[in-house]
């Protein structure tokens, strides 16, 4: 398999505290793996490391064998990385198609050149990523009126407009009810297998990792304590002691 995404090393200190201690990890092309850990373990700021919100104290972060590290985020973005985050960002007052020509015209260089036929721009190429998602029927609602779960799969259109090798989803089920969180993470795994697409995620919901995610990291306390397939995560004693406090979630999580 093709290497995506590596890091090597990654660290992040504020004034002596280690918030992500020496993380070493890789992302191969169509792999949909998950990042899990209790809160504060790290996860958001390794995530913002990826992206170029925060520059590492240490480490390096390779796309494609390309070292990233400390760019920008348009420029990561540029270089095919998409994100989805916790709480959505959507233009409210715009419908779920206009949302998607507002992605696909920067895509495309197009935002300060639209004037006055912006609504005609990409249009077809818009429906094209609404039905990727299941959203088509929704293209001329507002998103003022959206459910929260449209809302997540609308975002993932959004994301999916430049084309990305590489997805990072922050928490994509956070906020939705139990049967929306199944259909987006098996929207989300569809889109891997069909399209050959990397997808880092967080998240907290067990039921939605076992079930969907390729290989499991663990973070606690900034460093990674665990890093394999499904069934070597869920026994491993030390994520079960400090993570999960004996295992009782993972086994629902087999069970499920």
């Amino acid at each position: 398999m093709t290497e995506i995404l590596r890091v090597e090393h990654l660290k992040k200190s504020y004034d002596g505290f280690l918030a992500v201690n020496g993380v070493s990890f890789s992302v191969q092309q169509g792999e949909l793996k998950a990042l899990i850990g209790p809160n504060g373990a790290g996860k958001s700021t390794c995530f913002n490391m990826l992206m170029g919100q925060l520059k590492p104290t240490e480490g390096e972060v390779f796309l494609d064998g390309e070292n990233v590290t400390g760019k920008r985020p348009r420029d990561i973005w540029r270089r095919g990385v998409g994100r989805t985050f916790q709480i959505t960002g959507t233009y409210q007052s715009m419908t779920v198609i206009e949302n998607v020509q507002m992605a696909l015209m920067s895509h495309n260089h197009r935002l300060f050149s639209v004037w006055p036929r912006a609504w005609k721009l990409y249009r077809e190429e818009a429906f094209e990523f609404l039905e990727t998602v299941s959203m088509a029927d929704q293209a001329d609602r507002p998103c003022s009126i959206l459910a929260y779960g449209d809302l997540k799969r609308l975002e993932l259109a959004i994301a999916l407009c430049h084309r990305p090798r590489l997805l990072l989803m922050d928490e994509p089920t956070a906020g939705m009810a139990p049967s929306a969180r199944i259909e987006l993470m098996q929207l989300t795994a569809d889109i891997v297998r069909d399209q050959g697409v990397s997808v880092l995620f967080t998240e907290h919901d067990m039921d939605v990792v076992f079930a969907h995610a390729h290989h499991i990291m663990v973070l606690n306390r900034g460093e990674l304590i665990a890093d394999g397939d499904a069934e070597a995560v869920r026994n491993n004693p030390q994520v079960q002691e400090v993570y999960l406090g004996g295992g009782t979630l993972f086994k629902e999580a087999a069970d499920a």
